[in-house]
């Protein structure tokens, strides 16, 4: 920016503006827009904007001599209004920028308009909107003109001067927003006084904020604050505020005051016209700045310039004289204005009017120099902080350390800290080690002087130094805490740009073990905290920050042993607290902590845990398992041991045991514990129950009745358990003979008969008298000889069934059914294989059964095996390395039945292939049952009886064809059954001729008596296909709830269509026997016209 360059300039605009229409007498400007008012009672309009310029005549008509007394236009430039004097009084003309010609403003006539308030944010180009009008005689109306309606739309009388009737000389509206509306402001001045009007409205806009009065006594000005109106005890409220008085005689230099004789005001100066110059005062200082000449044509210097107007929309000044108009250009007048405010102290105010930093670096320095002269050290460092380059880091800090004033200096620092960015990294590490050793000074001076326990010297040394209040300790011990909460608020905001290595050895080479604790937590050092508190014995602190989420798992089991040392109790109860804990890495500790002698009724900590993590946890390591047992072990009451043992923990999981620990090692413990219920537990669980028995017979024969009771499955044992606890028992009886043998037998009834008494009678000693046993003798012959005539009674039952199974066996070999000769088999064939055709890509063998509806195959080959088709049963088309290639179509296939066609058996191999199936129609096998001639091997498998197919016959009378029936079983079944009987065909042609028994219909008595793999097959093959009637069992129910149509059959839906019949309709791709690969290639494309004449035949 050029300093040197002048703020305001003066250039001629118009040398001869009035253009011969008289001299000029006043001037209004906006917008670009000039209007002059001349001594003839001529409107001159200059349109600068636009650039054109027009003249009116508003004298036309009246008598004498006119004059334009005032012109106003709006901010706009689109309303004028002007008042003509004369001979015949005064008028008031309006006249917009698109007329041609002015309007007279009737209800305003005799009244001299002096001046014009704009309501500046309403008005539009069309509409006036409501204007304040001011009078010579002290009065003031509202208007409001269209433009449309070429007439004002009404004028409104608001207020009259009655006490001090003066001429109204200047006028200006502006509003502010309040909660009941929008208020309304006027200034109004005269030549003696200065008024203020308010009202309610409904509008919001831009307000004006500062003003200025050219009064008799000087330039009264001030600032506007419509937002907080300061009310007087008369109910008036006033919105200026910084009220000033310029005297005229700051304006020429000890001459006598001169009053301007025209002002104008911008933003931050004052232009005054005192002569035929105009001077420029700075607003704020009040000194002036420049003053700007004129250049004058001879003719007007003699009257010089008349007056002064501002255009505020374009921000211009003009001046005129009696035929020029001169235009005020502003060049950037606030760019100084920050060393006027600075000059005054007003440091807010400069900074705010500064450009650029360097400005605001030299208010900073000002401000920082006044400070630290008057030994406001700390203010002090806050304003050297915010220079960034009239003044070094290094010369700042060297200000404060020659003077010693450590808390500047760190203040100094952390202001820095907040100016830099995050760039400066370096610098911010390095600022803020030393801002932390700096803190660590002030705390260790602070504790020195509140540490009183020396010398009594040291004593009254400090006690005067802490003689500046009566609670001066009191003060510090306050100042020590604050600065602590300071410092480790500083700690928590720098933790990522301290270095952690440095700090950490700052913090231990003062002895602040509690901040560097706290800065270990804050850069999540959590060993260096945990260990501090497990030091001082502060398990629970410790414990607080083993549950903080960010620390990592592996401490709770490093710091456990000491945890549960120093407090049990908490340390159990954190861990139950803790998720994800392995408890077998706690068993360290919990082994430490149960080597340690313990109260009688103290609780067992490390058990309730285990028993938390085996209970509640349902963890499953055997560690956890074998310790909580060990510890049971240790306790003299064995109940809870008991109780664990018979607790299944892995009840309810599949094929899961129902206990986690070891069982030798439990049953070691428990012997060497003397825990012999538990080991006799043990010895029953691990099956060994004469272990068990001969244990429990030591501590409790009824222990020893109910773990013989145990065994179930095995009766010998069971009996031999019963004999070792009745052999103690008896021995063990002390008391008369005749006692001993009473209770023997009542031994006996507690065995529920297992136990004879002959069983027990070698216990007894050989001299005991017989006559003891008479009665369970007895009994037991008794029990002897009813056990003789059931088995008696079972043989005759098993004799006469038998008998009853050789007669049926007879009657079923004679078993026989009677079917007519005409009768039909009568299934409904189906394209059963329609949707299972591309399935199967790794099977040896794809099996496309055959009906009379028809199919097509095309298929290539290279080369066919030599086979025996015979009667075209099936097709065989076996596949070799060198692929096969050729299509043909059976045209005449002679007088054959080609139902019997019931399978097609491709051979796959890795080299694959590629078949299309296609189902023509549906129909019912109307072929005879008993069908004779030809050699029907159309299942594969099956065994032919004589001359005819094989068949089924049910006992409710109803007789299929087995490959018939094979079709429609495996159409109604689902396609995993299907998939089942299409499986079994395919193993059953893949055992071949083995499979066929006698092709010749003969079936010799081997076939019967033994059972080979085909038999097995051919079993299973009747089981799912003829284990019921199709028409009378579930498989005919079931399908009453199908559709008629099933989705897949949508193609043969289409099929239905009746068509222009086509001969190629009906072809069907055969095998035709005894053919090799030539005749093949010569007899394609046969047609099937015989096969229909034949099978309808």
């Amino acid at each position: 920016m050029d300093q040197s360059r002048q703020v305001f300039t003066v250039d001629l605009l118009e040398r001869y503006a009035s253009k011969g229409r008289g001299v000029i007498t006043c001037m209004a400007a906006g917008n670009d827009v000039i209007l002059l008012g001349t001594s003839k009672g001529w409107l001159i309009r200059h349109d600068f904007g636009a650039g054109g310029s027009s003249d009116f005549d508003l004298s036309s008509g009246r008598p004498g001599d006119q004059s334009i007394h005032r012109v106003f236009v709006d901010p706009g430039g689109s309303h004028c209004i002007a008042t003509v004097v004369g001979g015949g009084g005064a008028e008031t003309f309006y006249m917009h920028a698109k007329w041609s010609k002015a309007r007279v403003l009737g209800r305003l006539k005799g009244l001299i308009v002096n001046a014009v308030a704009w309501n500046r944010q309403l008005i539009t180009e069309a509409s006036t909107k409501e204007i304040v009008i001011g009078t010579d005689n002290g009065q003031l109306f509202e208007m409001t003109v269209d433009e449309k309606d070429k007439r004002e739309k009404y004028i409104k009388f608001l207020f009259e001067l009655k006490e001090l009737p003066e001429a109204f000389m200047g006028l200006q509206m502006e509003t502010a927003s309040l909660s009941n509306g929008t208020r309304y402001y006027v200034m109004a001045v005269t030549p003696t006084r200065l008024y203020s009007f308010t009202g309610i409205g409904l509008l919001e806009q831009r307000r004006a904020i500062h003003f200025a009065w050219l009064s008799g006594a000087g330039i009264y000005h001030g600032g506007l604050n419509f937002g907080a109106q300061h009310s007087f005890p008369t109910g008036d409220e006033n919105f200026v505020e910084s009220k000033a008085l310029l005297d005229y005689s700051k304006l020429s230099d000890g001459v006598d005051a001169v009053k301007p004789s025209s002002m104008a005001v911008s933003e931050f100066h004052f232009l005054l016209l005192i002569g035929n110059e105009v001077k420029v005062v700075n607003r704020i200082s009040e000194q002036i700045i420049e003053e700007l000449q004129f250049d004058q044509t001879s003719e007007s210097v003699s009257r010089g310039v008349i007056g002064l107007c501002s255009d505020a929309t374009a921000g211009l000044f003009y001046a005129y004289d009696q035929n020029s108009i001169f235009q005020v250009s502003v060049n950037d007048e606030g760019r100084d204005m920050w060393k006027v405010y600075l000059d005054m102290k007003e440091y807010a105010a400069a900074l705010a009017n500064c450009r650029d930093p360097l400005q605001r670096d030299q208010v900073y320095l000002v401000q920082a120099d006044a400070a630290f002269s008057s030994r406001d050290f700390l203010r002090a460092a806050s304003f050297y902080a915010k220079i960034n380059y009239i003044l070094s880091f290094e010369e700042v800090t060297l200000k404060f350390i020659t003077v010693g004033e450590q808390d500047a200096l760190r203040t100094f620092l952390l202001r820095k800290l907040d100016n830099l960015t995050k760039d400066d990294k370096c610098q911010i590490t390095m600022i803020s080690t030393w801002a932390t050793e700096l803190y660590l000074d002030k705390i260790d001076c602070i504790v020195n002087l509140i540490d009183v326990t020396g010398t009594r010297e040291k004593r009254a040394l400090i006690n005067r130094l802490l003689l500046e209040e009566d609670n001066a300790l009191e003060n510090r011990s306050s100042e020590y805490q604050s600065i602590i909460q300071e410092f480790r608020a500083f700690l928590s905001d720098c933790k990522d740009v301290l270095d952690e290595a440095t700090t950490m050895r700052l913090l231990e080479s003062y002895g602040r073990v509690e901040e560097l604790v706290y800065f270990a937590s804050l850069k999540e050092q959590y060993e260096i905290v945990i260990h501090h508190y497990i030091q001082q014995g502060e398990a629970k602190k410790a414990l607080e920050v083993l549950q903080k989420p960010a620390v990592p798992v592996d401490l709770q089991y490093k710091f456990a042993p000491d945890l549960i040392v120093l407090d049990a109790y908490e340390t159990v109860e954190s861990w139950m607290a803790t998720k994800n804990l392995n408890p077998r890495k706690l068993i360290p500790a919990m082994m430490r902590y149960s080597s340690e002698p313990h109260a009688k009724n103290e609780t067992h900590e490390v058990i309730k845990y285990l028993e938390f993590c085996v209970h509640r946890l349902h963890n499953e390591d055997p560690g956890v398992h074998n310790l909580l047992l060990s510890l049971y072990a240790k306790q003299e009451d064995d109940g809870a041991l008991l109780r664990f043992l018979q607790c299944k923990f892995g009840k309810g999981r599949e094929n899961g045991p129902d206990f986690f620990y070891d069982p030798k090692y439990a049953l070691r413990l428990c012997l060497k514990e003397k825990r012999m219920r538990a080991c006799v537990h043990i010895y029953s669980m691990m099956n060994m129950h004469e272990e068990a028995v001969a244990l429990s017979l030591q501590v409790d024969p009824e222990l020893a009745m109910a773990e013989a009771d145990k065994v179930e499955d095995d009766e010998d044992l069971r009996k031999k358990l019963w004999l070792m606890v009745a052999k103690h028992v008896i021995g063990q009886e002390k008391g008369t003979k005749r006692e001993n043998i009473r209770k023997a037998i009542a031994f006996l009834k507690e065995t529920d008969g297992l136990l004879k008494i002959e069983d027990i009678l070698p216990f007894f000693p050989d001299f005991a008298l017989i006559d003891d046993f008479k009665e369970a003798i007895c009994s037991s012959l008794e029990d002897y000889n009813n056990q003789i005539e059931q088995l008696k009674q079972e043989m005759n039952d098993a004799t006469h069934g038998a008998d009853n199974i050789r007669n049926d066996i007879s009657a079923l070999a004679q078993r026989y059914a009677v079917i007519d000769r005409d009768e039909e088999c009568g299934v409904l064939i189906c394209p059963v294989f329609s949707s299972f055709y591309k399935l199967h890509a790794k099977a040896t063998l794809i099996l496309f059964p055959y009906t009379s509806i028809g199919w097509d195959i095309t298929y290539t080959s290279r080369a066919l095996g030599e086979q025996e088709y015979g009667l075209w049963s099936e097709i065989i088309l076996p596949y070799t390395s060198m692929g096969w290639d050729i299509t043909y179509t059976s045209r005449a296939l002679g007088e054959q039945e080609f139902g019997l066609w019931s399978e097609i058996i491709l051979p796959y191999t890795s080299m694959g292939w590629d078949i299309t199936y296609t189902s023509r129609a549906l129909g019912i096998c109307k072929r005879k049952i008993l069908i004779v001639g030809g050699d029907y091997r159309v299942s594969r498998g099956y065994t032919t009886v004589g001359q005819m197919a094989p068949f089924y016959v049910f006992p409710c009378g109803h007789a299929f064809h087995a490959h018939c029936l094979i079709a429609h079983v495996t159409f109604s079944v689902n396609e995993t059954q299907a998939e089942y009987i299409l499986d079994l065909q395919k193993q059953l042609t893949l055992l071949g001729d083995g499979a066929r028994k006698d092709m010749n219909g003969g079936i010799t008595e081997d076939s019967i008596t033994s059972m080979t793999p085909a038999d097995k097959l051919r079993s299973q093959l009747d089981d799912a296909i003829a284990s019921e009637c199709p028409f009378c069992g579930e498989l005919m129910i079931r399908q009453i709830s199908l559709p008629f149509i099933l989705p897949e059959e949508a193609q043969q839906v289409n099929s239905w269509e009746i068509k222009p019949e086509n001969n190629l309709a009906n072809l069907r791709s055969l095998s035709l026997p005894g053919l090799g690969i030539s005749e093949i290639h010569e007899r394609t494309m046969l047609t099937t016209d015989h096969l229909a004449s034949s099978t309808t035949g």
